[in-house]
């Protein structure tokens, strides 16, 4: 079938337990996409070769009497996911020769209930930046307008997800990585409460910030991948020991009273007249299904971007202290003695992002200014998650645009980091919370996608996805495919 890439995961699955295709027959269609198109997006860093013996052992499974939503689909991993036998480079020449001895345990679950790997995603180095251009491998490009970035970090996920070269994909969202390039690409992804996806063998950025998730079409694609991947892991010391549930269970739930937030913040100076627009033919239809719009508050949300920008470069200094040229890794040619191998090892294996932000954490961290920065944004950061709690005691959930603006076009804010570092905008504040939040398609603007961000209460998933899928269900947003990738 040539269509199969049309398909939601959700429909694929069905498609696999009924036996209309097997797993092999799907992976192939997939893995042909890929040598298709992937050239014009630079999506993937690292295809697997060893994707159809997985699929054949799905099918192998499943002729024995073995079942699941997931045995046999093929999915992409971002290249921040420690991948057995795989390179796992997070985008960096820093890793460019390391095969990974182990599985992540996101990576692990998911072969554990046979998904198959078809390869890793391209993404910003170590999992810094907003538009995809801090590569080691070269700018990924957004598939509605090659000539446009496709957002960050998980940039190649988004990208390989809205051009259908992979049925889903996993992302890492540290201060927006999976929604804001949900949004630039037109596709549903979810960021889970901090704790409820493991980051064991997830390599790290910002420790108290990273949190993995799902990135699909569908809302309802999001819920079977979160079946999958939430749960306590004992590997990590981060990992919140609650029971598991069954996203797909509240699904179809209708929204008759629902109470939704509008964060006046989040609609004023700096947000794009055209993206506005489409948010709030978005919240209409919400009022259409019977929610209640309510007018809230987040007065601490203008310190978002300073805190993050304290805070996550203070635990990346810390993280990426060991990428030292000893253990593995990327090491300088014929050091002249200790000092020398540190410092050209990391001065040539590092890129310019990541050498900005180090140094900038380092200073937080340094005596004399720890109290000043680190110790403040801390206390910050406390602010910003009472308004938070605050607000829902109000309302049920909290809406607002993703991004203040569509893709922009590549290179056109590589000079300014501080323009690039304002398109999380609207997502840090989630993160310092430990909020679970996403993104969905709710239009175009300028023929570019729009995304509108839903965010939760702790633990909220299974009420962001039913949120979510019942606008779906409405609306063929999540369907639009770009133009050429058909």
């Amino acid at each position: 079938m040539s269509d199969l890439h049309t398909r939601s995961l959700s429909e694929l699955s069905a498609m696999l337990q009924s036996g209309e295709v097997s797993s092999v027959e799907l992976t192939q269609h997939f893995l042909q996409r890929i040598e298709q198109h992937d050239a014009q997006l630079n999506s993937f860093i690292t295809v697997a070769d060893n994707a159809l013996e997985a699929a054949k052992a799905a099918d192998d499974a499943r002729a024995k009497g073995e079942s699941g939503a997931l045995l046999g689909m093929p999915i992409a991993h971002k290249d921040i996911f420690c991948t057995k036998g795989l390179k796992t480079s997070c985008g960096s020449k820093m890793l460019d020769n390391f095969i990974s001895p182990y599985n992540a345990t996101v990576v692990e679950k998911m072969q554990q209930v046979g998904v198959v790997t078809l390869g890793k995603t391209n993404m910003d180095e170590f999992a810094m930046g907003s538009s995809n251009e801090t590569s080691f491998y070269g700018a990924v490009k957004n598939p509605w307008d090659t000539d446009c970035v496709p957002g960050g970090s998980s940039g190649g996920s988004a990208a390989s997800v809205a051009a259908r070269l992979t049925p889903a994909a996993t992302g890492t969202d540290t201060g927006g990585s999976i929604r804001q390039p949900a949004a630039l690409c037109g596709i549903t992804g979810l960021k889970p409460t901090y704790g409820r996806v493991s980051r064991y063998g997830m390599i790290a950025f910002a420790s108290s910030l990273d949190q993995g998730g799902p990135m699909a079409q569908s809302a309802s694609d999001c819920a079977l991948l979160m079946n999958a991947m939430a749960g306590f892991d004992e590997k990590d010391s981060t990992s919140i020991e609650r029971d598991t549930e069954d996203y797909t269970a509240e699904l179809d739930k209708p929204l008759d009273g629902l109470r939704i937030g509008l964060p006046k913040e989040y609609f004023g100076d700096g947000l794009d007249a055209s993206v506005n627009a489409v948010v709030q033919a978005a919240l209409q239809q919400y009022r259409d299904m019977g929610a209640e719009l309510i007018e809230i508050e987040l007065p601490n949300s203008g310190l978002s971007v300073p805190v993050y920008y304290v805070v996550a470069p203070a635990e990346a200094s810390a993280n990426l202290s060991r990428f030292d040229g000893v253990r593995y890794g990327y090491r300088c040619d014929d050091p002249k003695d200790l000092t020398d191998m540190y410092e050209r090892s990391r001065g040539e294996g590092f890129g310019a992002e990541v050498k900005r932000r180090i140094m900038v954490g380092a200073y937080a961290l340094s005596a004399g200014y720890y109290d000043a920065y680190y110790l403040k944004a801390q206390q910050c950061r406390h602010l910003i998650a009472d308004d938070f709690k605050q607000a829902f005691e109000k309302v049920d959930v909290i809406m607002g645009p993703t991004s203040p603006g569509v893709a922009f076009r590549l290179g056109e804010k590589m000079d300014d980091p501080v323009s690039m570092y304002l398109n999380d905008i609207y997502t840090i504040a989630v993160n310092l919370a430990g909020l679970p939040g996403m993104s969905i398609p709710a239009g175009f603007a300028d023929g570019k996608p729009v995304g509108l961000q839903i965010i939760g209460n702790a633990f909220s998933e299974s009420r962001l996805l039913n949120v979510a899928h019942q606008y779906q269900q409405a609306t063929d947003w999540h369907r639009r495919m770009p133009q050429g990738f058909a």
